[in-house]
């Protein structure tokens, strides 16, 4: 029998802190970061110049040091990345012209040194292992689609009620989240311009329907690019941009029992456009736009006993 939502476990607030650990040696922003054996890694991303890059690093969380590794033979940004074994595989991105890439390369650290692989059938940036809708050309676009590994086949869901860019996305065990983003006008509406929205869309993978939101299911601030995850059975939403001149600091988490947004301590470094990693007890945003690239590192952690 599946859990129902007055039995799951959602973590209070006062369990959730967060751990700054050490800058990078590099600022940088649209960087791909994985996580393997308490390692989180830093590969590439946009420079202050605005420029690809190939240089990578890697932070023992427990000791919080950083060692930089063998850089990448291709500098890029917006790749996508995955652990394979202990072997790191980088694959697409953007070069200095902003330009996709095909090239995929893996990292061996038994032998220190980057191997190039076949490459991808086309030229590709900005991909990632979970789809959460995005644009088509300069429109936004509500498709949302599920790669079966094992069938080799994709399956269509119903779209995504409403159109906007630069929202984030988060899963439950049971639900698919589309959060925030910036919403713009239709083709017919001259007059409105493009506008930060707090709303929440929630689609029950059991029931398999968009459930219908409500005032109160609304995030407490607008918010575009920002980071989303999930801890403790709560969503959370971090950082972004909203309507201040500059990159939030709020952090609110959402309550699927009780059906509620709450204020959890805010970002150390307010920054949007960070690069977001999630494990099982710590949310992790790497880099990021402040007033410039950022290198700073930092985890919304769980804390396993209150």
């Amino acid at each position: 029998m599946p859990m129902s939502l007055s039995e799951m476990a959602v973590s209070p607030v006062k369990s959730m802190f967060w751990d700054v650990f050490p800058p990078m040696a590099t600022r940088r922003v649209y960087c791909t970061p994985l996580y393997q054996d308490g390692h989180l890694y830093v590969l590439g991303g946009c420079s202050e110049t605005g420029l690809p890059l190939d240089s990578v690093e890697v932070l023992d969380v427990a000791s919080q040091t950083w060692t930089q590794l063998r850089p990448l033979p291709t500098a890029r940004a917006g790749a996508a990345a995955v652990v394979l074994g202990s072997r790191l595989l980088v694959m697409g991105g953007m070069d200095a012209q902003q330009n996709p890439l095909s090239s995929v390369e893996i990292y061996n650290p038994d032998e220190g040194k980057w191997e190039r692989k076949a490459s991808l059938g086309q030229p590709s940036m900005g991909i990632t292992s979970v789809e959460k809708g995005g644009r088509q050309g300069k429109l936004p676009v509500t498709a949302f689609e599920a790669f079966d590994l094992e069938t080799r086949s994709w399956t269509r869901f119903p779209c995504i009620p409403s159109r906007r860019a630069f929202s984030s996305c988060a899963t439950t065990d049971r639900c698919f989240f589309s959060l925030g983003g910036l919403q713009q006008p239709g083709p017919h509406n001259f007059y409105s311009r493009p506008h930060f929205v707090s709303t929440v869309e929630e689609y029950d993978t059991e029931l398999g329907v968009w459930i219908k939101p409500t005032r109160a299911s609304r995030m407490k601030e607008k918010r575009a690019d920002f980071v989303a995850g999930c801890l403790g059975g709560r969503v959370i939403a971090a950082g972004g941009l909203g309507n201040q001149p500059s990159p939030l600091a709020s952090v609110e988490s959402y309550n699927p029992v009780k059906k509620r947004w709450e204020y959890l301590a805010p970002l150390p470094s307010p920054r949007c456009s960070c690069a977001g990693l999630q494990t099982s007890h710590m949310l992790f945003l790497i880099g990021g736009v402040a007033q410039g690239p950022s290198n700073a590192v930092e985890a919304l952690c769980l804390r396993e006993c209150v």
